[in-house]
């Protein structure tokens, strides 16, 4: 029987300053500029210099932060590598600049694509396959006309340039990082081809992919407008679950440390089956995914939500549709109308 979900740190470390998780491994944090207001990044000390996972945002700020820990907590050694969990910025944003100081990156290889293709695709005005999508999900014209008129979010605005080159992390690599052998194993549906580390000696580096108590966001964006993020995260929590034990101690992207990844597998499953299975109910009649809120998410959702919401509920409706539970129609309007077969 499980031991359930443990958080053996209950307070996450300063601004400015690491706790000691492991022999050698170091959780530090660093502010995001959002509801979900951090990012947790490890360090791990690896003979002259340090192996760090992650890197926040690119802002003065983390800027600082970051050349305190180096003159301070992490003993003035060097960051000589970085390991990069997945593409998204507050992960990628100050990759470039460990590099340009020397550090070696190791990613896979679509997120090492996806941040540098990102980070070079400046758009001034939303391309027109996005209004497209926007339109598809059920935004209304005024919605659509304010997005149209406003400048979008851009990955250089919060990631430094990134050079070229790095060394690719695959599936069932074996890496000798911090005095420790590390197997990487990769996961889906949050982002593609997210890395976590798992340690012989049961320290398990998660990233996104493997987080207590909230969801990690699974969502279709305009890239790939069909996409079915929703069926790649639930294959990649079951993959996962021969490799998992009560006793590993989990290092997530967010929130704090835990032990009982069996459970918390079984719990990221559940909740989004229970989602499905809410929002098929939802669709007796014909919605947009701009209406299907309420079942995914059982509150309600503000405007600083309004755009992670929307893509997660397009990924449930793709979800549906791959399952053959759902079919979808244009409206007059443009947008696709869901409803259960």
């Amino acid at each position: 029987m499980s031991a359930g979900i443990r958080h053996p740190f209950e307070t996450p470390p300063a601004e400015g300053a690491t706790v000691e998780v492991a022999p050698g491994i170091f959780w530090l944090r660093l502010p995001l500029p959002m509801a979900l207001d951090h990012v947790n990044i490890f360090a791990l000390e690896d003979g002259a210099g340090w192996t760090i996972v992650d890197t926040g945002l690119s802002s003065r700020r983390c800027k600082a932060i970051w050349e305190g820990l180096m003159a301070g907590p992490l003993a003035g050694k060097p960051v000589r590598r970085v390991i990069l969990t997945h593409h998204h910025p507050d992960h990628v944003g100050l990759v470039g600049w460990f590099q340009s100081r020397g550090a070696e990156l190791l990613a896979t290889r679509t997120a090492w694509l996806y941040a540098r293709m990102l980070t070079l695709d400046v758009q001034e005005h939303p391309a027109p396959e996005a209004l497209t999508f926007y339109r598809r999900a059920g935004l209304f014209e005024a919605e659509l006309a304010q997005r149209a008129s406003e400048r979008p979010f851009n990955f250089a605005d919060v990631v430094d340039p990134m050079p070229l080159g790095f060394t690719r992390l695959t599936e069932g690599q074996r890496l000798r990082i911090a005095g420790r052998d590390w197997t990487i194993r990769i996961g889906h549906g949050h982002a593609p081809d997210h890395a976590t580390l798992w340690s012989d000696d049961g320290i398990v580096l998660g990233g996104d992919q493997l987080l207590p108590g909230i969801s990690a966001n699974i969502g279709v964006y305009p890239t790939e407008p069909d996409a079915d993020p929703l069926t790649d995260w639930l294959d990649s929590c079951r993959a996962f679950m021969p490799h998992a034990s009560d006793a590993q101690l989990v290092l997530p992207g967010h929130k704090l440390p835990f032990t009982g990844l069996p459970l918390r597998l079984v719990n990221m499953i559940e909740n989004h089956e229970s989602a499905l299975a809410r929002l098929l109910d939802h669709l007796a009649a014909p919605r947009t995914a701009n209406q299907c809120f309420q079942p995914l998410f059982r509150r309600e959702v503000g405007p600083s939500e309004h755009g992670l919401a929307l893509v997660e509920a397009v990924a449930h409706l793709n979800c549906l549709l791959r399952r053959g539970q759902v079919l979808r129609s244009l409206s007059p309007d443009g947008a696709w109308e869901w409803e259960r077969l």
